[in-house]
């Protein structure tokens, strides 16, 4: 199975406002960046999007090694949230329905072709490929002034 690494991010100028999100992927020597934007979204669907389309790259099964500074990308992976939503019917704990459903099943069909090992960066932080995924969402955002 091949290993690929992966770093996502996403970006919005407002919450909720235009957006833009992208990841590098790097497989051996190879190296592919992707990004894109959308005029109304959140932070948070960005930063999904971002996974999405990443994982959406892959053309066969994969050890993927996710990275993101989203603490709600990776928690819901971690933390099982995914499994207790499903489990209830898509509620939250506060019997409120999940946001961003659309997109939660849509990145779950996605991990489920591959093996993905979801890792927790900080955002900010030194972390080159982490800045260079925040410098790529953050110019991807449709009509941002620069």
């Amino acid at each position: 199975m091949k290993k690929v690494i992966v770093y996502t991010d996403g970006a919005c100028s407002g919450n909720p406002g235009p957006g833009g999100f992208a990841a590098v992927l790097r497989y051996g020597e190879y190296e592919k960046e992707i990004s894109g934007g959308e005029q109304s979204t959140t932070n948070q669907r960005m930063e999904l999007l971002a996974a999405i389309n990443a994982l959406e790259q892959l053309k066969e099964p994969c050890q993927v090694f996710l990275h993101s500074d989203s603490a709600y990308l990776v928690n819901a992976f971690l933390h099982k949230w995914l499994d207790k939503w499903q489990k209830n019917g898509w509620l939250n704990s506060r019997k409120e329905p999940v946001e961003n459903r659309d997109l939660w099943e849509r990145l779950l069909a996605l991990a489920g072709q591959h093996r993905v090992e979801w890792v927790k960066v900080a955002g900010h932080a030194g972390d080159e490929l982490n800045n260079r995924c925040d410098r790529l969402a953050r110019a991807a955002i449709p009509d941002r002034e620069r």
